[in-house]
């Protein structure tokens, strides 16, 4: 297979690059919502550093928990067909 590097090909898909040749603007945000410009490796337009959950009150840490988190969905019960009649519906039936 044949595989054509030239300026079109980045175009159809994503760049195929471990290292980028030079530094990119981005916007990092932090945890306090305030926002800096920095010179990052990788074109992204923003960066969120992550929440440090050990400053967070109990209450919201464990919203934040429940919201990542959710609960199993709950079993639904199986519907069963034998109080129905099947002679009522039998004139639909192909012979």
């Amino acid at each position: 297979a044949c595989v054509r590097s030239n300026s079109n090909r980045a175009a159809i898909s994503h760049l195929h690059r471990q290292l980028y040749g030079r530094l990119y603007p981005v916007l990092l945000v932090n945890t306090d919502g305030s926002t800096v410009r920095l010179r990052y490796r990788e074109p992204k337009r923003i960066l969120m550093l992550p929440l440090d959950s050990s400053t967070l009150p109990e209450a919201e840490r464990k919203a934040r928990l429940r919201r990542h988190f959710p609960s199993k969905p709950k079993a639904k019960e199986e519907e069963t067909y034998e109080g129905i009649d099947l002679d009522t519906y039998k004139k639909f039936w192909k012979k």
